[in-house]
Formats: structure tokens, sequence, C-alpha cells
């Protein structure tokens, strides 16, 4: 919207020119993202609190978690409205991939909401059925990866990117693309669900991997960058720096009510449109592969998941004391903070190798 009034205003005056760049915009964009959070926050947690819309915790769950009860949830809403607003604000409105982003982003946060109305105000406990939860997801990643492959203007967007090779581009039809990206865009959908289970937990290695995928974007869109560092070129994808400044803004002020002791829980309707906007990101720079290591916390925590299903239906065992598996290091001994911590850690050095690749090919 800004950038349209930019355009006219710099006929008169050709230093409005300097909104032009993707770089200003990504900064302001995250700046806005950050002011719209901390201003709206002490509100929605107010109404969230007035209304009893508060978590409810496993009696099977560490102990320590017990005194979260009654915590504000459903606060994920604080950042769609953030990342919304700026992306409308700052983003270039006739750029497709910021439209795709921004209707996938908002598709998975509704079937979210939906799951968490039903659990915190209805007073279901087991929400929205498992079956029906993800047949949702389905057609809205369906939705994101048929536009995708429908709106794709070169072979580039649909071409499979090796990382650490410089020519490995596997070129994959209609049906490979919208596969590979319907798995990527669900699948990081619910990894970032599960990791959801601590305070500040899920939302910081969101926030790098979505600073990471920005720096992608910004050098996939530009030919000279493309060139150099030996990746594929895809004219319009720098905008996608945009909406991931947007998602850093949001989710650092999130993080500022979020940070242990929480005053308020994202729950689903954050969480699942969170890592629904990381998957399409990643698509649409064509780093599916990177994504899966800069994540690997959020992989991790899914496969804990599945090994335990696996374990306990194979064998009566289980592999861990609690999955997703940060709940087992807590029944371990460790701190909360603790686990917190060093998983951000860990996040902060996977997505240092995921940046690497840029250059190391």
């Amino acid at each position: 919207m800004l950038l349209y009034l930019s355009q006219i205003l710099a006929r008169h005056d050709s230093g409005f020119r300097v909104f032009q760049y993707l770089t200003l915009r990504g900064i302001l964009a995250a700046i806005t993202a950050l002011l719209v959070s901390l201003l709206v926050g002490p509100r929605m947690i107010d109404a969230l609190g007035r209304y009893q819309i508060g978590q409810r915790v496993r009696a099977d769950g560490p102990k320590s978690h017990l005194p979260k009860a009654g915590t504000p949830t459903m606060g994920g809403g604080l950042i769609m409205v953030a990342i919304a607003f700026s992306t409308l604000l700052w983003a270039d409105l006739s750029n497709r991939f910021i439209w795709i982003l921004l209707l996938t982003t908002l598709a998975f946060g509704l079937i979210g909401f939906y799951d968490d109305y039903l659990k915190l105000v209805v007073g279901n406990s087991k929400g929205l059925a498992a079956r029906r939860k993800y047949l949702a997801q389905s057609v809205a990643g369906l939705g994101a990866a048929f536009a995708l492959y429908h709106f794709h203007q070169l072979p580039a967007e649909t071409s499979l990117y090796v990382p650490f090779f410089k020519t490995v581009a596997v070129p994959m039809g209609a049906l490979g693309f919208i596969a590979l990206s319907y798995f990527v865009i669900v699948g990081t959908s619910n990894a970032v669900n599960l990791t959801d289970g601590l305070d500040g937990l899920a939302i910081m290695p969101a926030v790098m991997v979505a600073a990471a995928l920005g720096v992608f974007a910004y050098a996939t869109g530009n030919v000279k960058f493309a060139t150099y560092l030996q990746i594929p070129y895809i004219p319009g994808v720098g905008e996608v720096l945009i909406f991931s400044a947007t998602l850093v803004g949001a989710g650092l002020g999130f993080l500022w009510f979020n940070a242990y002791p929480a005053q308020v829980f994202m729950g689903d309707v954050g969480a699942l449109a969170i890592g629904a906007s990381l998957g399409t990101a990643a698509v649409i720079v064509r780093q599916e592969i990177v994504l899966f290591v800069m994540g690997g916390v959020f992989v991790l925590e899914t496969v804990s998941v599945m090994l335990q299903v696996a374990s306990f239906k194979l064998t009566g065992k289980r592999l861990f004391r609690m999955a997703p598996i940060h709940h087992h290091f807590e029944l371990k001994g460790w701190a909360e903070p603790k686990v917190i911590v060093r998983f951000w850690i860990i996040s902060f050095v996977l997505v240092l190798a995921g940046l690497a690749t840029l250059k190391i090919r």
C-alpha cells in the first residue's frame, strides 16, 4: 500500500524512491509488525483473560506446568494481525508470492483458531477431530501448492535444488512439485505445532528460520546475487523478504509476552499458521531441503513423537519419558528455561548451517 504511495510521491520528490528498496521496506515491515504486537498485545491478553480463554494443562505432563493452567491462550491471533497489517502496508500487493503466502498463512490460522475455539470456548477437550483437522490442512496446503504451480513462469520455480551442489536441479512435473510442496507446507505446520509446548520454545526458532528465508528470498530475487551464489534466479521472489520480516517482527513482539513465565500462549491459531508460512516461503525460494536443516528442532520434535508412538505400538515400551522430546528433558530434571534456551542455541547453529549453503557449492 505504502509502496504505491511512495511511487506516486517519487514523481514529485526523488527522495521517496528510497522506499523502493527491499532492504528498507523489510526493516520497516519488521518494526511495524513489532510495534503492532507490542501495542495490541496487552489489550488482547486482557480480553482473553476476561473471557477465561485459558490454557488447559495435561494431568500426565510435567508437574511444573500445573501453575500454567488458565494462562490466556489463542495469542497467535496477535501474530496474525501484526503479519497481515504490516504485509499489506509494506509489500508489493501486485506480487503473486505475497498473496499466496498471506492467504496460506491466514487459512492455516483459521483452522487453528477453530480448533482452539472448540477446546477453549466450547469446552470440547479434543477440539477439532484429527481427521477433519488434517483434511482442512490438506485442502489449504494443496491449494497453496496448486497456486504456486499454476502461476509459475520459469522452470526454476518447480525444480528441486540440492544444497552444496552447483548444478544439481531436479525438474519436477506437476504431480511431483505439488506433492513435495504439500508435504513441506503441511508437515512444517504440524511440526511447529508439536514444538509449541514451552514458553517461547517454538516462536524463537521460527523467527530465526524466517529471517534466514528472508535472506534466501533477497538473494534469489536479485539476478546479480543469484548468479554469484549460483542459486536459481526467480523474478519477484525478493518480495518474500517483506513477508519474512513481518514474521520476524511479529514473532519478537509475541515473544515479549510469551517469554518465560509466559503471559500468553499462541495456541494452534499461531503455531499452525507460522509453520505453514515457513513451509510456503521455503517452497517459493526453492529451499525445501535447507528448511529441513534450519528447522531441525521442529524435525526433532516431530520425529520424537513418531518414534514414541511406533515404539509403544510395536513393543509396548516408550523410548522417551514423554513426547515431544522437550518434555522428556523436563522430566529428566532440566529446568524449563534451560530446555528452551538450549533448543534456541541448537536452532541458531542449524540456521547458520543453512545459510552456509549459499556459499558452499
